[in-house]
């Protein structure tokens, strides 16, 4: 009060006119009148005799300094009741009292407590009161005490308060003293009329301070609440105050008490005043209206309120001092289910604690048939459902959960049941329509003995559905059953409901479950209201979109009717016509989205400038809980999306697409989040920022988390190099708080390179983060860099299990892959002296150095200490699955730089790291195996192939592999040089090679089958096997040496194993294995067998054995032979002058017998073995153009049956080759010719060839070979060939030959079981290419012949044909009844004059 000054007349001027200043005027006052205690106490008693005898008080303080001076009377500067006089008359009046008291030396408070009270009447100034206590000259409590009416006190400073707080929100000059004087006097009541006991000391009785300061309190609280439920209106006096009384809640209002236990009871009497005011609706009023109070609806004054007060309460507190209210009051339903909804949206914490007290409240109310509880928990389960499901689970869902299932809180006895549908029913006349059909739809489960009650009330609540005119038929499919809100019309409903089909649809690809039950348990709604919505004509665009895709999916599934589809066809057609009339509809939809965005927009505004005011952060719930209900409506959902229904979030890595309003949303969402966390960030670090970021993060899952994450995909996997450090910054901290409610989201499927399982969502940011050039392995690290360091931030007190659960293990793993492979001084050990100190700070600053965080990071002691985890240690085959990604081309590092970086962490790294550590214990071996392993998954995944635009996927098109092998090789050398010269490399004698037994392994693990996934699978497992063997030396396959007494090693005997066993299926094209894999097989042989003592006997001893331990390799040699003899012959003569070994040199005449052939002059005789001869025959026909072939084949009339027999099964197998075989040089047309002549000959000569089709393992002669040699799937679609042949067959085989009749029926039964199983599509003509098999174009056009051939041949057959019939009817009769039945017949029938009598077959 420095500033004030006393008017002329009292301060006085002296003789020039000069006005004294108050020290002049002190000085003089104090010489003219010192300070005698005597003298005070004789005043004090004059004062109190004055005041006993009702003396005129106006006068007491008049005071007289010559004429000039005036009269300073009180009466005259007291406004009775009147604000104005604060601002106008206060201050003057103050200084001048303060002045008298200080002159005349009075400083007995007794005194004064006379003397102020006596001015009550007069409405004493209340800041006066304030002034006399904060001056130390009179204490606020004694003044107030010493009053004899304490209801006019009361009654008193509540006016006054009431007008301090106007005062205070008109923000006029006093405003800072206002307030400061409010804060005062509330510490004081709280202090006083909150303490635990009162204080002894105390003279005066009773107490009257206590009771002064709780009627105080109560008369502003009961002031407030009674304007707010009286509408109070914006911005009038009453609101203005009653915001200035709420804001008394706040920390700075209340000072240094906050911290006293008083606070929190007074905290604690305020909630219980707000439940209990007033409680004049009843709980069915609640059962009506409580839509009504849901937390967006709620006065924001009230809601203010409630967030104040859960600062100072726990939780726990709240909700059991809600349960203690609840148990013993009568209470007002309006503010305690808003208060219920303040809770679940303000404070995450409390969900459970509401969910474990309602299952109480249950659990008591069936215990005893309590009414109340049953009221109590219905209410609040139906108010915290309001708020959505991240707040809450839906109403449904809780009465599913609750009594759909035995262990049900009724428990399905009698007595549990009446009292539960007693109460249902006794609800219906004030149910609102959803809940109604959340009880029909999802009804208790009910014991049959007991389904009356059940369907009398179901009964009941459908009368009631129509009283209200809703029916129940008419529902929509994903209407919120919780949220209470008005019935849609069935057909807004329906687009509502197509929209959200058509979402559910592109995230999971699956028709919903939802849909495929309205077809058959609702088909009223679905098929007058569902599929009209769906079929709504347009111009259906160029590329299918998802609304086109799930229609097709529909009609696929018969849930279409016909003559609806073909009505929206031709009603789509005719729109096409009409083209402006489809544009104009496209043109509005944007313009109706706008409005919702840009309330989307001012709601993340004010939540990003309450981010950098400490004073808002008691908003921030409230205020994310505004963005939720606007992103509502910017993404266009009409209702809560609960997502029930999606169990799995569909997502295309490599094309994402959204559509314009779910971008635009999500955008807005995700830039919101990053400035935020910016914001937050230049205030204080992650772990004070509070639970903001928590609450954004369950906005964006609760309603667009598909949205959210396919923005995020293009983001981070398509755009990633491109972003700010603010965004990486942001959308990092977002993947840590998405981690954090990891256990809360649904999985998401990425397709390939993904696994099929569905990943966690921290997991997908594994998937999102490429490390494949130098651009992406830079994002990658500044990703993983802030990622980490927020959440060591964040997270600091938290244990390291959790941190872990935060983050996807990958996302640790790759940070460690790109600091060792970035910054070689990483690869140095660390020492204790090492451990950094992490900050978050440097991060979010325009100049971030991330080389300096990633280090600071990786020398960080908290995070050095994660690693020692095994799950998010960096192991060796994480590396190479890791570097397997890298493209030379665009690397990072330089090729001399990759070759530094590979040798060190094989050879320094992870070599001679233990295996617990992911590393290899120092065996070379065991790290060979894991990089052959790598190099498979790498290449089995799609990560190894092109995905771009316009291309087809093309094996091996990520060439990081390359160096790889290339470390594979260098490794398989010095594997060479380590085994004992005793033993062959790479094996043991009892072992094969280590290579072999991993492909054996990989190759057991993998599907078996015939399916075309299962197929091109083990193929493409299989030529990377091919293409490793290649890669190494050639020893691999046959080993370093031979031995005369052991001439097939342990390595020849696994490389046989494998051509026999898949090989000769994937890698092998008519009958012969790729020359590569043939010459590399052959250079090893003549490697091994030239350091032996005799080279031609070891060449000739494991030559022989092949005829019958892998035949598949003689016939490759035979086809590649003009290549592969000047090489073989070469790598002979460098070290033998001898001829080639005599095996080698039968596949030399093998060739030379089948060139003379195909030559005008005459032809020698085959040369043994014959099957040698005929394969060489068959590889030069092929050879031969078509017009030649026929008349070459005429001289197979002078060749040995056998050779005959051998050609006509390569043929076949050449036939089978030009129809599976897209490429083969061989036309299917030649083919057939080829096999034709073969069999002429076979016919003419007489020689029975019907065995071929017959081949079993246990035929030395013919099956055990050619078994061998052709490919299994060769051999199943035999048939085919045998009836392709059918007009080739000579008239009288079938009568001639015993057996003709068994493999014909034998054939034809296999051919149609081909054919149900859909094999013969295989060898179906191929698009484009003219194949004219004598009308035989398609496998039905065959059967169809082969069953008239038969079922014309079985009458005429003797009856020694049907000896085996049985045999081959058991398992197959009912392939073909007809056909098996006239077999039955025949061989039952006695024979028949005519049995002889020529048919007509052919």
């Amino acid at each position: 009060m420095s500033d004030l000054r006393v008017p002329n007349s009292a301060s006085g001027q002296g003789p020039g006119g000069r006005r004294r200043s108050w020290a002049e005027l002190l000085a003089g006052r104090l010489k003219r009148q010192k300070y005698n205690p005597e003298r005070a106490q004789k005043l004090k008693d004059s004062a109190v005799r004055l005041l006993r005898s009702h003396q005129d008080l106006n006068a007491l303080l008049l005071e007289v300094e010559g004429p000039p001076c005036k009269q300073l009377s009180l009466s005259k500067l007291i406004d009775c009741d009147g604000s104005e006089a604060y601002a106008n008359h206060s201050s003057s009046f103050i200084g001048k009292l303060q002045l008298h008291f200080e002159n005349a030396h009075i400083k007995d408070s007794n005194y004064w407590f006379f003397f102020v009270f006596s001015f009550f009447q007069n409405s004493l100034l209340l800041e006066v009161v304030w002034h006399l206590h904060v001056q130390g000259i009179v204490s606020l409590q004694e003044l107030l005490e010493s009053h004899p009416n304490m209801h006019a006190v009361g009654a008193w400073l509540f006016r006054n308060l009431c007008c301090l707080c106007e005062q205070i929100e008109t923000s006029c000059q006093h405003a800072d003293v206002a307030r400061a004087m409010l804060s005062d006097f509330v510490q004081m009541f709280v202090l006083r009329g909150f303490q635990k006991n009162s204080d002894l000391r105390r003279t005066v009785e009773p107490e009257k301070m206590p009771q002064v300061a709780v009627d105080v309190l109560q008369r502003m609280l009961i002031f407030a609440l009674d304007a707010l439920a009286a509408g109070v209106q914006e911005e009038s006096s009453t609101h203005k105050t009653v915001r200035c009384w709420f804001g008394v809640f706040s920390g700075h209002m209340l000072g240094s008490v906050i911290s006293t236990d008083s606070t929190k009871r007074f905290f604690s009497h305020t909630l219980t005043q707000i439940l209990t005011h007033s409680p004049l609706l009843k709980a069915s009023d609640a059962v009506q209206m409580q839509r009504e109070w849901s937390f967006a609806r709620t006065h924001p004054l009230l809601t203010t309120l409630y967030r104040r007060l859960f600062v100072m309460l726990s939780p726990e507190e709240l909700v059991g001092h809600l349960q203690e209210v609840l148990e013993t009051q009568e209470v007002h339903w309006q503010r305690v289910l808003s208060f219920v909804s303040a809770l679940v949206v303000c404070l995450p914490e409390a969900q459970q604690l509401l969910e474990d007290w309602v299952a109480r409240l249950m659990a008591q109310a069936f215990e005893s048939c309590q009414l109340d509880s049953m009221v109590t928990a219905f209410l609040v389960v139906r108010q915290a459902a309001l708020e959505g499901p991240s707040a809450f689970q839906s109403y449904a869902d809780w009465f599913k959960a609750s009594f759909g299932s035995t262990r049900g809180y009724h428990g399905c006895s009698k007595k549990t049941l009446v009292f539960l549908f007693t109460f249902l029913s006794d609800l219906v006349p004030f149910e609102s329509p959803r809940y109604l059909q959340v009880h029909i739809l999802h009804p208790p489960l009910v014991p049959s003995k007991y389904r009356s009650l059940l369907t009398d009330y179901i009964s009941l609540a459908k009368t009631r559905l129509a009283d209200l005119k809703v029916s129940i038929e008419s529902m929509g499919l994903y209407e919120d059953l919780s949220s209470a809100g008005d019935i849609t019309e069935p057909h807004s409903q329906a687009l509502q409901d197509v929209e959200k089909a058509i979402m559910v649809f592109e995230h999971t690809g699956k028709i919903p479950v939802t849909v495929m039950e309205a077809s058959i348990f609702r088909r009223p709604y679905y098929v007058s209201h569902f599929l009209p919505a769906l079929l709504t004509p347009r111009v259906l665009p160029k590329v299918p979109d998802s609304r086109v895709a799930f229609i097709e999916s529909l009609k696929r599934a018969d849930k279409i009717p016909p003559s609806l589809y073909s009505t929206y066809c031709q009603a789509c057609s005719a729109a096409e016509e009409k083209p402006e009339d489809a544009a104009l509809g496209v043109r509005a939809e944007p313009s109706s989205a706008e409005e919702p965005l840009e309330q989307l927009t001012a709601a993340l505004g004010e939540l990003r400038a309450s981010m950098t005011d400490p004073s808002q952060h008691d908003v921030l719930s409230a205020q994310v809980a505004v963005i939720s209900e606007r992103l509502r409506a910017a993404l266009g959902h009409n209702e809560d999306d609960s997502s029930a229904e999606i169990s799995k979030i569909q997502l295309s890595i490599h094309a994402p697409r959204l559509e314009p309003r779910e971008h635009m949303a999500v955008d807005l969402l995700l830039t919101s989040f990053c400035q935020n966390l910016m914001a937050a960030s230049s205030v204080a670090p992650p772990e004070r920022q509070g639970l903001w970021a928590t609450l954004f993060m369950r906005t964006m899952c609760g309603r667009a988390l598909p949205a959210v994450l396919t923005r995020l995909c293009q983001l981070l996997h398509h755009q990633g190099p491109s972003l700010s450090a603010p965004h990486v910054l942001g959308l990092a901290a977002l993947a840590v708080h998405l981690g954090e409610s990891r256990s809360a989201l649904p999985e998401v499927d990425v397709g390939p390179p993904a696994p099929d399982a569905g990943l966690p969502v921290p997991a997908l940011f594994d998937s999102l983060l490429t490390c494949r050039t130098r651009d992406s392995l830079l994002f990658c690290l500044k990703f993983c860099t802030a990622a980490i360091s927020y959440s060591l931030c964040k997270f600091s007190s938290q244990s390291r299990d959790i941190l872990r659960s935060y983050l996807s293990p990958g996302l640790i793993k790759k940070f460690q892959f790109l600091v060792f492979r970035l910054f070689s001084e990483a690869r140095q050990p660390l020492s204790q002296e090492d451990a950094a100190r992490l900050s978050w700070r440097p991060l979010y600053l325009p100049s971030a150095d991330w080389q300096r965080a990633a280090l600071s990071l990786w020398t960080h002691r908290t995070f050095r200490e994660l690693l020692k985890e095994e799950d998010v240690h960096l192991t060796y085959q994480d590396w190479l699955h890791l570097e397997l990604e890298i493209q030379p081309e665009a690397d990072a590092l330089s090729d001399t730089e990759r070759q530094d970086f590979h040798q060190w962490a094989i050879y320094e790294h992870f070599l001679p790291e233990s295996s617990a550590s992911g590393g290899c214990d120092g065996d070379l071996e065991a790290a060979c195996t894991i990089l052959v392993n790598a190099l498979m998954d790498f290449h089995q995944s799609s990560r190894s192939y092109d995905h771009s635009e316009n291309s087809d996927l093309v094996f091996g098109g990520r060439t990081g592999n390359e160096n790889i092998i290339s470390r594979l090789q260098e490794m398989a050398a010095e594997l060479e040089l380590q085994q004992d010269p005793s033993v062959p490399f790479g094996h043991t004698p009892s072992q094969g090679h280590f290579l072999f037994g991993i492909f054996c392994r990989r190759l057991q693990a993998l599907t078996s089958g015939w399916s075309v996934a299962a197929s091109l699978q083990r193929q493409r497992e299989l030529l990377m096997y091919k293409r490793i063997l290649l890669r190494l030396p050639s020893s691999v396959l046959c080993g370093s040496t031979f031995q005369a007494e052991q001439p097939i090693t342990a390595r020849c005997k696994q490389f046989f194993h494998l051509v026999n066993s898949e090989m000769r299926n994937f890698c092998s094209h008519g009958g012969a294995l790729t020359q590569d894999i043939t010459a590399h097989f052959f250079r090893g042989l003549l490697n091994a067998c030239l350091r032996s003592r005799d080279p031609s006997l070891m060449v000739d001893c494991i030559l022989a054995k092949c005829q019958t331990k892998c035949p598949l390799i003689l016939t490759s040699a035979l086809l590649w032979w003009p290549s592969l003899e000047p090489v073989l012959l070469c790598q002979w003569r460098r070290h033998c002058q001898s001829p080639l070994p005599r095996e080698l040199q039968k596949l030399q005449e093998g060739r030379q017998f089948a060139s003379d052939f195909l030559s005008p002059d005459a032809a020698s005789p085959a040369p043994n073995p014959t099957w040698l001869s005929a394969a060489a025959l068959h590889f030069a026909i092929q050879q031969v153009r078509e017009e030649n072939v026929r008349k070459q084949l005429t001289k197979l009339d002078c060749e040995r049956e056998e050779l005959l027999v051998f050609l006509f099964f390569f043929s076949l197998m050449g036939l089978l080759s030009s129809h599976l075989t897209s490429n083969s040089a061989t036309d299917p047309s030649k083919a057939l010719d080829v096999c034709a002549a073969v069999l002429e000959c076979l016919e003419k000569r007489k020689i029975s060839w019907l065995a071929l089709f017959q081949l079993t393992e246990s035929d030395l002669r013919l099956g055990r070979l050619l078994l061998r040699v052709a490919p299994d799937q060769h051999t199943r679609l035999l048939p085919f060939t045998f009836y392709s042949l059918l007009s080739y067959f000579h008239e009288d085989a079938a009568i001639r030959e015993e057996a003709f009749l068994h493999v014909a029926v034998d054939m034809y039964l296999k051919l149609v079981q081909l054919f149900v199983a859909g094999d013969t599509s295989t060898v179906s003509p191929p698009a484009g290419r003219s194949l004219e098999l004598q009308g035989q174009r398609n496998p039905v056009e065959l059967i169809t012949k082969a069953r008239l051939f038969l079922l014309q041949l079985i009458p005429r057959c003797p009856k020694k044909s049907f000896s085996r019939m049985a045999e081959l009817l058991a398992d197959r009769g009912d392939c073909d009844p007809e056909v098996s039945t006239a077999l039955r017949s025949r061989q039952q029938a006695a024979p028949d004059a005519d049995l002889h009598q020529e048919p007509h077959l052919f």
